[in-house]
């Protein structure tokens, strides 16, 4: 006779419960409440796979919480917010059309269609209707449905997006979440009930919105607001560019590859960052009297060597000669530098930097002095002097490229107006649907591990286990001087996952499910999934950003 129980091995404690036990009911007794001790649950692990509260067990396994704190926790509530704002976008402004575009402050920044332009007051309608939701606790359904009824359910919403979404997906089912009378597929686990979404704000942004959040650090407060207009600018140019182009979401994309015209969008999005970049050059040189230093910098995995290299010689088309300085021989001996929480080096502080140092023969140099550069042993952890000298002319601007780039802390001798900052990273705003943005993260987590495979000799599993780091990392020296930065380069190309992804997914699916890894390694093939690969590269340019990380590139790294 077949067993009516399973055994539940939760963080180390075995519980037998009957089958079909949804995990929400096995819930310490007080997750969300006021006055909890600690971060709350949205979500569960389940033999390494990271499922709704709602989930029904079925066999034995093992379960692990998934709180706010973490990356996968605060995923679950952000996304939730998302879908709690659709549905009482749509019951405030009738039959209107809501895009999700992109991050932006301490939230997601988006737009609304509707038969008159969005005011100040629609926001603020939207926000009450969705605090009324959050009080009434109201459950988050799924269901699990064929591709061909889920088209037919958006088709009668008018979701076009998401039909054609699926219309190019070769997946045979999906999860159908809802939430009273309004359904939405987001391919992402949710809360059980609305009661947990206290924390969001929605604010007016000319002409969308802005959707705050908490922070995973600090789970229970919205942080003050930010300007961030320079980075909204980029952003705006890239959803203008990609309009002319007509590739403004994944379907969108994989027609194009389907239709064998990949070759044509792969020329003109090259040529948009060789224009970019002279335009940046350009720049520089009308100013080459004033201008000695350029500093770039920008997070992980944004193609900023690839670009630096592009500068040069745009550079060089208009007669300067730039030259590098590498940060990495300014290294302080290895007694003094510093240490993180955990007790270990933490060569990313500015304090790993002797910057005294630097910035005297950064000063040197502009004035024409010839400088004895030092060189870094890093087996020792000790700087070296090994012959090495340099001179500059007035033709020949250093380039500095390093996290600390946009910290006027980093070059403190240099006046601001003889140094120029540039600032780079991957701002994608290739979505996969209206509803279902592309975080910049994932598309650097996904260069990265081809990167690392490719060249560096490491595993998918080793990259994503490095990631949290390397984003504390971004989130304490790049990102909050970003919008100090003279000009923007947005590296991201529209077509790169179409690449990428015949890279990544092999990489992702040889991550065993016995490690903590997993579930975000089936996340990003599920991610990945929504796109049609691209079958050639021979379009693709040596000097192209995306051949840092798949290898081709004419550049020395």
């Amino acid at each position: 006779m077949e067993s009516t129980t399973i055994r539940v091995d939760i963080h180390g404690k075995e519980f037998t419960v009957p089958k079909g036990t949804a995990a929400k009911e096995l819930l310490p007794a007080n997750n969300g409440c006021a006055g909890q001790a600690g971060p709350f649950i949205t979500a569960v692990r389940i033999n390494n796979v990271v499922r709704d509260l709602s989930y029904r067990l079925q066999t034995s396994c093992s379960l692990q919480w998934v709180s706010v704190d973490t990356e996968e926790g605060m995923r679950v509530y952000r996304n939730s917010l998302v879908f709690v704002m659709l549905r009482a976008a749509h019951e405030v402004l009738e039959n209107c059309r809501v895009f999700v575009k992109h991050s932006l402050s301490n939230g997601l920044y988006g737009e609304i269609s509707w038969k008159r332009p969005v005011t100040e007051k629609d926001i603020e309608a939207i926000e009450t209707r969705m605090h009324a939701i959050v009080e009434r606790d109201e459950p988050f359904t799924l269901e699990k449905i064929p591709i061909e009824k889920a088209k037919d359910v958006f088709r009668s919403e008018g979701m076009d997006s998401k039909v054609r979404l699926l219309e190019t997906s070769r997946r045979q089912q999906v999860t159908i979440h809802g939430l009273g009378w309004y359904q939405d597929y987001l391919a992402s686990a949710l809360v059980p009930n609305t009661g947990l979404l206290k924390y969001f704000k929605l604010r007016f942004y000319l002409p969308g919105f802005i959707l705050e959040y908490p922070k995973r650090h600090d789970p229970c407060v919205i942080p003050p607001y930010v300007e961030q207009g320079k980075l909204a600018n980029i952003y705006f140019e890239a959803e203008r560019w990609q309009k002319n182009i007509a590739t403004e979401d994944a379907a969108a994309l994989n027609v194009v590859v389907d239709g064998a015209k990949v070759g044509d969008l792969v020329r003109v999005s090259e040529a948009y960052h060789e224009k970019q970049i002279a335009r940046i050059a350009d720049e520089i040189t009308a100013n080459r009297d004033r201008l000695r230093v350029i500093l770039i910098a920008g997070p992980s995995s944004s193609g900023k060597t690839t670009f630096a290299q592009r500068l040069s010689v745009q550079l060089r088309v208009n007669g300067l000669h730039p030259l590098a300085i590498g940060l990495d021989d300014y290294f302080v001996e290895r007694g003094r530098t510093p240490k993180d929480e955990a007790g270990h080096f933490d060569f990313e502080a500015l304090e790993a930097i002797d910057t005294e140092l630097f910035n005297e023969h950064l000063s040197l140099l502009i004035q024409g002095q010839e400088v004895s550069l030092p060189t870094f042993n890093f087996k020792t952890g000790e700087r070296e002097w090994r012959g090495r000298t340099l001179r500059v002319t007035r033709e020949q601007p250093l380039i500095i490229e390093g996290i600390h780039g946009l910290n006027d802390a980093l070059t403190s001798s240099i006046p601001k107006g003889r140094k120029f900052k540039i600032y780079v990273s991957a701002l994608t705003n290739l979505n996969l649907d209206d509803h279902t943005r592309i975080p910049t993260t994932d598309v650097r987590l996904v260069r990265r591990m081809v990167r690392d495979n490719q060249f560096r000799g490491h595993s998918a599993t080793a990259t994503i286990a490095r990631w949290p780091s390397v984003r504390r990392g971004e989130e304490r020296h790049i990102f909050p001087f970003q919008e100090d930065a003279d000009v923007m380069f947005n590296s991201a190309l529209v077509y790169e996952l179409a690449v990428l992804k015949t890279y990544a997914e092999p990489l992702l699916a040889d991550i065993s499910q016995d490690i903590h890894e997993y579930s975000e390694a089936r996340r990003l093939l599920r991610f990945l999934s929504h796109f049609q690969a691209i079958a050639s590269e021979g379009d693709i340019p040596c000097n192209s950003i995306i051949k840092e990380f798949i290898g081709g590139s004419c550049f020395k790294s």
